[in-house]
């Protein structure tokens, strides 16, 4: 198969970029700007995807899209029209095009914010309702239902929170608290929260590439385990070969100081759960490869270097 994939330059697209040849997968980066690819990719430039040109061009031939380009969450700056501008609007107009070039099926890399906001109180599955809370959850959830309107067939990956070498936003954050030689006061928010390896997710997207279809819906992605983030520092520390160093804090406590120096959002991330279950994902035949601790452990040996 020929792999027409975006979003080359991010931390999930750079991860594809040397797992897709590996597993056999011709791939063409579609791209904004030129880079340096690792060998036997191709390249087509088609400047910025919200006004691409030689569109046509970059997707003749292709078999699949993989659409991992846009807007995050976590960048800063962005409106609401920003986000559907680049995440709803490009999105549904590459697979307009995907549609036309008889691209045979278009991957979206979603996220679970298409469906809930940073926090669950309820276990996530593809048959709860979405409810997005945010600009960047809306402008997924629209480009799905985009999507659904095209005599095309596609799949949507809600991915939870991706972590791996290199990964960037809220996982960033969390690695350089476990790098920190303090004890952390963390064991008593027992929240859990769905991770999702990088490996896992490439291994997802070659599920879904290869799966009979049609397909044409939205599946969650997330880790089989769920982790409280004390159990998420522990992993990544014992990873750098050190001990957990996590102890238990009042969990009301902790919320009011850091609510007190102004970091609400911190604590909501640390304590409200999210957990997710990627059933319907797992009725097509994935089978991750990575165990969240292991998963977490290894990024931190991976992003420490060679002792």
């Amino acid at each position: 198969m020929l792999i027409a994939l975006t979003g080359a330059t991010g931390f999930i697209g750079q991860h594809l970029l040397h797992f897709l040849p590996k597993r056999g997968y011709r791939l063409r980066a579609i791209m904004r700007r030129s880079i340096s690819l690792p060998d036997g990719i191709e390249s087509v430039l088609i400047g910025d995807l919200t006004r691409p040109r030689n569109l046509a061009a970059a997707l003749e031939g292709v078999d699949a899209v993989i659409h991992a380009a846009g807007l995050s969450h976590a960048m800063s700056g962005f409106n609401e029209d920003d986000y559907r501008t680049v995440n709803t609007e490009a999105s549904i107009s590459l697979a307009r095009a995907a549609e036309r070039s008889g691209v045979k099926r278009f991957v979206l890399l979603s996220s679970i914010r298409a469906q809930c906001g940073p926090t669950a109180h309820t276990i996530q599955t593809e048959t709860n309702e979405p409810q997005p809370t945010d600009a960047y959850g809306r402008s997924k959830l629209a480009a799905e239902l985009g999507l659904a309107r095209l005599d095309l067939d596609w799949v949507a990956l809600r991915a939870v929170l991706v972590y791996g070498p290199g990964v960037k936003g809220n996982m960033a954050q969390l690695a350089r608290l476990a790098r920190s030689p303090l004890p952390l006061p963390l064991g008593s928010l027992q929240a859990r929260r769905s991770l999702l390896a990088v490996e896992n997710l490439a291994a997802a997207i070659e599920t879904v590439l290869g799966a009979p279809g049609p397909l044409g819906r939205p599946l969650i992605v997330a880790d089989r385990e769920t982790l409280t983030v004390g159990e998420m520092i522990a992993a990544m520390r014992l990873g750098l070969g050190r001990q957990p160093n996590v102890f238990s804090f009042p969990a009301g406590l902790l919320r009011l100081l850091l609510r007190g120096t102004g970091r609400f959002e911190i604590c909501e991330r640390l304590s409200g759960p999210l957990v997710a279950r990627p059933l319907a994902l797992t009725d097509l035949g994935w089978i991750p490869p990575i165990m969240t601790p292991a998963g977490l452990a290894g990024m931190m040996q991976a992003m420490a270097g060679p002792r």
